[in-house]
Order: structure tokens, then C-alpha cells, then sequence
């Protein structure tokens, strides 16, 4: 296993300052420097690179795959063809043990994260659960730029049981503020539910401090870490956070389809009761009894059989991540988006390009958001040209920089073939709209 490295404390931007001197390419220069300097480098042979040449700047959507992943679903297949039933005797404390590995990657305790179901559902079991706590009151608190997902799900439950959703509106580049949410929050808010870091810009919110501000007024807080788990630090214990989901496809490279991960503060299990009452979260589930009985723990969040093979692959990404340490990879997040912006300021801007992300790297997660009128099809030329962002409404490009991965000279090379590609009008060439997946 590939070992980390010591990170400078504070360090915002690739090491050897703004470019500079003699060199021909200055910009190429100095990403030499940085991955050279980088403790992380070494991490990048943990994972499938199968096309070199391509730049894969979507790992915010989908991570990759680590080279261990597929030694060990063979080994898990083989176990299920000579084991048979009795596999489960290792199978069955899959959720929990992956669950305290993620613990240690946002900052909870042992005991307090699970891996079960998907986000959605997560999101799902732990709002109601949350509202239950806090009857008389009416009012569920969310932002406008939230994952559709999580909008739609709390929309479905206030429909459900008659309770009002205040969406708060949010600048789409620089996300939520602290006095946003406070100004929101009242007696009748029952639950805050929000994104730590907002999936199209970016945008960090501060979770401790909106954290602190919902308590105040006695209202429970639901947070999703789908785009901050593995990429900044999160410090759920610490915060005082009540609940959170995320998932593990990402920036944990767990794989498609990979199961998502729960957090509830160990104070609030056996207090809370989730809405779906499935066997996985029984107490002594194979007495079969009569009775619904939840665990007094983290499991009674459990519901259905889980999804063994997933659970396995989604280990292997998280113990990559674990083993480069949140501190290493936030630092070189910050490093990476502070070069691809500045990339972006002397190349892209004067094609008409826009940074669409919080201007401070201290706001901002592992991804920068790009504005330009004609997105969708800079987004097909530069696919044209072996570099692989997304698209995401209105008109933005999003370019991921999972720090594992990621080197500053893919930065330079995919930012060099965006700016060629656009400045010769290559994505002239391309429809102004999507007739498909994104």
C-alpha cells in the first residue's frame, strides 16, 4: 500500500510559486514542480488508467478504478461459489465495518456510520426520522441549488404529511452563507436539510456553523457529503452534526452503482426510529419475531439484505483514501483548483470563459465550475479532443480534480486542448443542446 507523504499545513497552491523565469511554458514548469513535490503522487498507480492520453477531469461523477477492486471481487465471487450460505457469517458485518472506515475519512466515531441502500434512500430514512423527533413543528429548510434528488425527496414528504419546504435562494457560483440558513430559521423549522459542498459550483458551506445556528433554534440537521466525502475535510463529531449521507461513488471510488453510507450522532440512535423497518435493522433478526424491535445502534438504519459485491468494491476505494489521509487530499484539492484557475484566468476567460466557483479555495471543494454561453457544446469538443468534464446546467462545464489521481500536468494538458479547441471553433461543430444523458 501506497503510504502518504507529509503535506505542508495550509498549503493552497502547488509549490513553486506564480509562474515565472526562462522556461518556455512557465505554466508547464510549475506543474512539474508540484507533482514532483506531491506527496499523494504515488496514488495514482493504485488505479486503472486504461487510456494515458485521455485527461478524465469527471471523477466528481465517477471515480476510478483501483487496481486492488478486481482481485477482490474475484475473491469475493470464489467465496460465494465454495462458501455458499456460510459466507454470510463474513458478510454480515460488511455495512458496519466499511461504516467505521468512512467514519475515520468525515470525521465521526466508530459506531456512528453504516454503509446502506443509496443516497436518496439514506436521505429518505433520516429525514423522516428527523421530523418524527420534532413534532408541532412544520417547516422543512433547504436551497434552491440543492441535488434535484434531495429537493425532490423532501418535497414528497412534505406533500405527505402537510409541511411547508422554504427553499432559500442561493448565488449558483458562490453558494449558501451562514446567514442565509439563519435568516431561514424559526421555531416551526423541524429539519435543515442542505449539501456541504454544492454539486455544480463546488461551493463549501460552512457546516459548523449552520450546525450551530439550526440547534439554536432546536431544529435537526441532514447534510450530504456526496461531493465533500474523500475530497475536504468534514468534522461531523466535532460540529456537533446530527445526520448525514453520501455516497461512495466518487471521489471514494467505490464504482457504479456503489451502496451510499449513513451517519447519525451517536446520541440520536436509539432515539430515532427510521420509517423503514427491515430485518437488517431488527434486533436478533433471525429469531424472526413477531414484533418490530429496532438495534439500540447505528444497524437499526439498516433495512434489507446488502449488496455484498458492492460493499466489497466500495472498501477497496475507501481504504485508498483512508490510507492518503483527508488532510493530504484537501491540501492538494486546494493546490489544484488554485492552478486550474489560474489556467482558466489566463487562457479561457478571454475566450469568453467565466469562473463560476467561489473565488476563495477555502470555499470551494476538489471541482471548478467554467460558465460559457455555449457549454454543452465546449463540452463535446473537448471530449472531441481526449478531455472528459460534464456538462451541467445553465451553461456550466465542471471540470473534477480527485486529488488520488490527479496530476497538475493533466491540468495543463486538458486546459491546453480546451482553450486550442474553442479558440479554432471546434464546438461550432457540435448541436446547442443535449439530445441525451449529459
Amino acid at each position: 500500500m501506497v503510504k502518504s507523504g507529509t503535506q505542508q499545513a495550509g498549503s493552497t497552491a502547488p509549490p513553486g510559486g506564480p509562474p515565472g523565469g526562462p522556461a518556455e511554458d512557465p505554466f508547464l514548469e510549475q506543474a512539474r514542480r508540484a507533482d514532483a513535490a506531491d506527496p499523494l503522487a504515488g496514488f495514482r498507480d493504485e488505479f486503472v488508467i486504461a487510456d494515458p492520453a485521455a485527461v478524465y477531469l469527471d471523477g466528481n461523477s465517477l471515480g476510478r478504478l483501483p487496481r486492488t477492486t478486481r482481485d477482490r471481487l474475484h475473491e469475493a465471487v470464489d467465496a460465494w461459489g465454495g462458501d455458499l450460505i456460510d459466507g454470510w457469517r463474513r458478510w454480515l458485518p460488511l455495512s458496519r465495518e466499511i461504516g467505521d472506515l468512512v467514519a475515520g475519512i468525515v470525521g465521526a466515531e466508530p459506531g456512528e456510520v453504516v454503509l446502506s441502500d443509496s443516497t436518496g434512500v439514506n436521505l429518505y430514512k433520516l429525514a423522516v426520522a428527523a421530523l418524527d423527533a420534532r413534532p408541532g413543528r412544520d417547516v422543512i429548510v433547504t436551497d434552491d441549488d440543492n441535488f434535484p434528488t434531495d429537493r425532490y425527496i423532501l418535497d414528497g414528504i412534505a406533500a405527505a404529511r402537510g409541511l411547508t419546504v422554504h427553499q432559500i435562494t442561493v448565488d449558483p457560483d458562490e453558494g449558501l452563507r451562514t446567514s442565509d440558513v439563519a435568516a431561514a430559521l424559526d421555531e416551526r423549522v423541524a429539519l435543515v436539510c442542505l449539501s456541504h459542498v454544492a454539486y455544480r459550483s463546488g461551493a463549501v458551506t460552512d457546516l459548523a456553523q449552520v450546525t450551530a445556528a439550526a440547534h439554536r433554534h432546536g431544529a435537526l440537521v441532514l447534510w450530504d457529503l456526496c461531493h465533500s466525502a474523500g475530497a475536504v475535510p468534514v468534522e461531523l463529531s466535532s460540529a456537533g452534526v446530527d445526520l448525514a449521507v453520501g455516497c461512495t461513488y466518487k471521489y471514494l471510488n467505490g464504482g457504479p452503482g456503489s451502496p451510499a453510507f449513513l451517519y447519525v450522532r451517536r446520541e440520536l440512535q436509539a432515539r430515532l426510529r427510521q420509517p423503514i423497518w427491515g430485518w437488517f435493522g431488527q434486533s436478533d433478526q433471525f429469531a424472526m419475531g413477531p414484533a418490530y424491535r429496532p438495534v439500540p445502534a447505528i444497524e437499526r438504519f439498516l433495512v434489507g439484505t446488502p449488496p455484498v459485491l458492492a460493499a466489497y468494491a466500495a472498501q477497496e476505494g475507501i481504504r485508498l483514501t483512508a490510507a492518503a489521509g483527508i488532510g493530504a487530499i484537501a491540501a492538494k484539492a486546494r493546490g489544484l483548483t488554485a492552478y486550474a484557475q489560474q489556467l482558466a484566468d489566463a487562457w479561457l476567460v478571454p475566450l469568453g470563459f467565466r469562473v463560476a466557483s467561489p473565488a476563495s479555495l477555502e470555499r470551494r471543494g476538489a471541482h471548478l465550475a467554467l460558465h460559457h454561453p455555449a457549454a454543452w457544446q465546449v463540452c463535446q469538443a473537448a471530449k472531441s479532443v481526449g478531455v472528459i468534464p460534464d456538462f451541467r446546467t445553465p451553461q456550466r462545464l465542471r471540470l473534477g480534480f480527485p486529488p488520488l489521481y490527479t496530476r497538475y500536468v493533466d491540468l495543463h494538458t486538458g486546459l491546453s486542448r480546451l482553450r486550442d479547441a474553442v479558440a479554432a471553433g471546434r464546438h461550432l461543430e457540435f448541436p446547442e443542446t443535449a439530445d441525451g444523458p449529459t
